[in-house]
């Protein structure tokens, strides 16, 4: 059933290489099932009914990708999008949630309509080819940095921004759960080396109860202050019902000095970030795992995004953030993932998750940070592929692979790419080579610095 649904053997994989890449994408980004209810919480949503709600827009947009694009990308609601959302648009501006919630359910139709009409595939395909693989080193330092970030190895020092953490420093809390980290990350590499399938979820798991049985030694102190908490699933039975607390809540706005400008440029937001997002997120992991043709177009991708702004929709509906591709889909990519199927198991366990959270989210940052670690030197190996003799192609992929991880946002760095290829190019005379669709791209960024 699944080679004909999935073309497994088409794809060069199988069932189990699959269902691997699901549970490792899954348990890889699993973290968002606890993180997207702390943010938006803060906004004054019900913290259960957000849960809810992200695990089960999450599935149905999965279930999207799946069927719709037979490709191993799993979606959930993006990062940096939910803290804009709380932080920007609601506790900044002063709106209430359910403006936000509206102001993401019409990006989501937007992003229907622009998908339909072929605007986002002729945006992935315009961008040049080696742009594509910046983007997918840009990713791949951005993720290992969110996993640093994550496994409290990389810290903010005040005085540079970044710095490596003090190991002996509150070691029973931030010590041991970097010390952990750095041990999955060994064993990761050497399953991978050793060539032992499975190995990114292997080092998850092995990191995680290693942090258990230290847990139950009194080595590992759970410590709330850092977010460290304990590491023991606390099983306690589903709160469907809350979920009734923000199920539909995008349409209860009060219309009454609606301010419409506001809302039109909270709208806009929300679609440029999750525009660029998405692409990066598609081109980066397509780029790592060959899935690119020789013109380094993508097959599917019409679907794809297609389920990405179906998502977006949904989770508005449920209550939720918009939802989006997320980053993390490449670890799954790593294992050998190539097909929906993939996305099957993570869309699965998404559904699941709501009957089994308290496990799911008991998942540490640390544990997951070597997944990312390690998938973001899998993605860095696309640098090779650039043509750094070629100073007009190169330079712009350097600016977009250095905005990435230092910026915080996948479409920071494909904005200093687009802009600066076109300007590079314009400059030294070459503008004939550039598209069309390229000087449109630069022009909007440009806007979007000025009223965004």
């Amino acid at each position: 059933m699944f080679e004909k649904v999935f073309k497994l053997k088409e794809h060069n994989t199988n069932a189990k290489t699959e269902v691997t890449a699901g549970l490792t994408t899954f348990v890889t980004m699993a973290y968002i099932l606890a993180v997207n209810p702390n943010i938006l919480s803060e906004a004054g949503m019900d913290r259960n009914a957000v849960m809810m709600a992200t695990a089960i827009a999450s599935g149905l947009a999965t279930l999207c990708m799946a069927f719709m694009a037979n490709l191993p990308f799993a979606l959930s609601a993006g990062m940096g999008l939910n803290a804009y959302f709380t932080y920007t648009v609601v506790l900044g501006r002063g709106n209430t949630w359910q403006f936000a919630l509206l102001a993401v359910f019409v990006e989501g139709i937007i992003f229907i309509i622009l998908s339909l009409t072929n605007v986002r595939e002729a945006i992935f395909n315009a961008i040049p080819l080696s742009l594509k693989r910046a983007v997918s080193v840009g990713i791949g330092l951005f993720i290992a940095f969110i996993g640093l970030q994550g496994a409290g190895i990389c810290v903010d020092n005040g005085a540079t921004l970044v710095s490596i953490t003090n190991f002996t420093e509150n070691f029973n809390s931030r010590g041991i759960a970097a010390l952990l980290a750095v041990i999955g990350l060994i064993v990761i590499t050497v399953l991978h080396i050793k060539k032992v399938k499975g190995s990114v979820l292997i080092g998850i798991l092995s990191t995680w109860i290693l942090g258990m049985i230290c847990q139950a030694v009194g080595l590992y102190v759970p410590n709330p202050e850092f977010k460290l908490f304990s590491l023991y699933p606390d099983m306690k039975a589903p709160d469907f019902a809350s979920l009734g607390n923000t199920f539909g809540q995008c349409f209860n706005v009060d219309f009454t000095n609606f301010e419409w400008i506001n809302f039109i440029v909270v709208v806009c937001a929300f679609l440029f970030v999750d525009v660029f997002d998405t692409l990066g997120t598609l081109m980066g992991v397509a780029s790592q795992s060959k899935m690119l043709d020789k013109d380094g177009r993508l097959p599917g991708i019409k679907p794809a995004l297609l389920a990405d702004a179906i998502g977006t929709t949904a989770g508005a509906v449920m209550g939720t953030s918009t939802v989006t591709t997320f980053v993390e889909s490449a670890s799954g990519v790593g294992e050998g993932g190539r097909t929906g199927l993939t996305a099957l198991v993570v869309a699965v366990l998404f559904l699941l998750s709501t009957l089994l959270a308290p496990i799911f989210t008991a998942i540490p940052a640390f544990a997951t940070a070597p997944a990312l670690i390690f998938v973001g030197f899998l993605m860095f190996s696309a640098i090779g592929e650039i043509k750094f003799d070629d100073l007009l192609e190169a330079v712009p992929a350097y600016l977009c692979i250095l905005a990435m991880p230092l910026f915080y946002s996948i479409s920071e760095g494909i904005a200093w790419g687009i802009i600066s290829y076109v300007i590079m190019h314009l400059l030294c005379g070459k503008g004939k080579k550039v598209t069309p669709l390229m000087y449109v791209l630069a022009v909007l960024f440009v806007l979007k610095y000025i009223f965004l």
